[in-house]
């Protein structure tokens, strides 16, 4: 009784030395993590809490993304990691039980060629270290962590696929609408290279207009081969995170896209725990806390039972027959002495590292408030402009109409007219870029903020 009191004290010293001591995860983040209070509105629904599919409704899309977690090599990679780290805390699990070796032994002896004798053994042999001192425990919640990282890093993997297959998929709607305007407006402006040469032949037009407006028609017929060209580039990108040969994607089109429009990024914290890398950080900084800990438990003895059971007809001098069933066990203390300076290096070390994973942490956390402040500001640009782009559009067409009347009434140039088409030609071209990049902007946030958990 009087030792287990003494050792159940000891536990306790022990203990408060921090040995025991269990990670706490970090509740606090820095004022201001978003930026302005008016970027980081929380009046709507949490934007950081939606799965990839409430945020990225085109079922086309849904249908690439599903292939793409299926198929995708970073995403197979990724598992395969998780499978290895689950592996490796259920090795630290079964540490808790102790070590079974079934030897067995035989023998054949002969002295001056007299009559051979035979022994044997069969001993099953058994050693548990008592985790007084924590090293076991230790080690399983450091492989914990370690497991949990890798969880973190598969979403990590997820969470970046599934942006890499929407931005490639929205580029690709992009391409197909400035394509669109592209081939109506080559067409457009054949026809006034036709015009054009007839005015020239009728004395209507001089020879720098119809050069000019064949210039510009020659443009647009590169203009026209450049975005196919991209096209079919953007396909391939997309065959490749599908792991598949090059083929023709099915897709919808940008202008029937519905994305979520009111939206909040939610708390720092709260919203930044979604993150993958936010998560990694903080599970290295208890992987490290777990090393500390370690560490400090070298300082400590182990202690260690063992014992074995069997049976044997060797006794010593004398050959038994049968054999007798035979057990033995054993208890041993080992006590740190000549390595107190490793050990103190040691400790030193895991300190200095534990701090470097603080402050990786704390690097990663203002990393995430800066590129969740980026996403919201371009997605917010981009819808303000959309509603001058569209005022622009409108405008413009109403002067390119506005100038056909005018030439028809020898108020101006046919030149102006094709200044004028030129101009709404390339505001199209914009409004459709700005659309994407508010989509690109609401992708860069949906990744920036973790990407949901589902």
């Amino acid at each position: 009784m009087r030792k287990i009191i003494i050792l159940s004290a000891a536990t306790l010293v022990l203990s408060s030395c921090g040995i025991y001591n269990k990670y706490k995860p970090v509740s606090e983040v820095p004022e201001g993590l978003y930026g302005s209070e008016s970027v980081a509105a929380t009046d709507t629904a949490n934007f950081g809490n939606l799965s990839w599919r409430e945020v990225f409704t085109d079922p086309y899309l849904q249908t690439l993304i599903d292939s793409a977690l299926v198929r995708n090599t970073d995403m197979q990679t990724a598992h395969l990691r998780v499978k290895e780290a689950e592996a490796s805390l259920l090795t630290s699990k079964l540490s808790y039980l102790p070590s079974l070796f079934l030897a067995p032994e035989g023998a054949v002896s002969s002295f001056d060629r007299s009559k051979a004798t035979q022994t044997y053994s069969l001993p099953v042999t058994a050693s548990w270290e008592l985790d007084i001192f924590g090293k076991v425990t230790t080690a399983k919640r450091r492989a914990k962590a370690a497991y949990e990282q890798s969880k973190e890093y598969e979403q990590a993997v997820k969470t970046q696929l599934v942006a890499a297959m929407a931005n490639t998929y929205y580029t690709l709607l992009m391409l197909d609408s400035q394509y669109e305007i592209a081939i109506a407006t080559e067409s457009a402006w054949k026809e006034s290279v036709k015009t054009t040469r007839a005015m020239k032949n009728a004395g209507m037009m001089n020879e720098a207009g119809l050069a000019q407006t064949e210039a510009t028609y020659y443009n647009i017929c590169t203009t026209v081969l450049d975005l196919k060209e991209q096209i079919n580039q953007a396909e391939n990108s997309l065959a490749l995170l599908l792991a598949e040969t090059p083929y023709e994607i099915q897709r919808g089109r940008l202008g029937n896209q519905q994305l979520p429009q009111n939206f909040s990024v939610g708390i720092p914290l709260q919203m930044l725990a979604n993150r993958p890398d936010v998560r990694s950080a903080e599970f290295s900084l208890a992987q490290a806390f777990y090393t500390t800990n370690a560490a400090r438990a070298a300082f400590y003895p182990s202690i260690t039972l063992s014992g074995s059971a069997g049976w044997t007809n060797s006794a010593g001098s004398m050959i038994i027959n049968p054999g007798k069933f035979v057990a033995s066990a054993v208890a041993s203390l080992t006590q740190p002495l000549f390595n107190k300076g490793m050990n103190v290096a040691q400790l030193k070390i895991a300190k200095a590292q534990q701090e470097e994973a603080r402050l990786g942490f704390e690097q990663t956390l203002l990393n995430a408030g800066v590129e969740v402040n980026e996403a919201l500001v371009q997605y917010q640009t981009a819808r303000e402009k959309a509603a001058f782009y569209e005022k622009q559009v409108t405008s413009l067409q109403t002067a390119a109409r506005s100038t056909s009347l005018l030439m028809k009434h020898g108020n101006t140039t046919y030149l102006e007219v094709l200044t004028a088409q030129q101009t709404l030609l390339n505001a199209q071209l914009s409004q459709v870029a700005n659309r994407f990049t508010e989509i690109q902007g609401m992708i860069t946030l949906y990744q920036a903020l973790g990407g949901g958990r589902m």
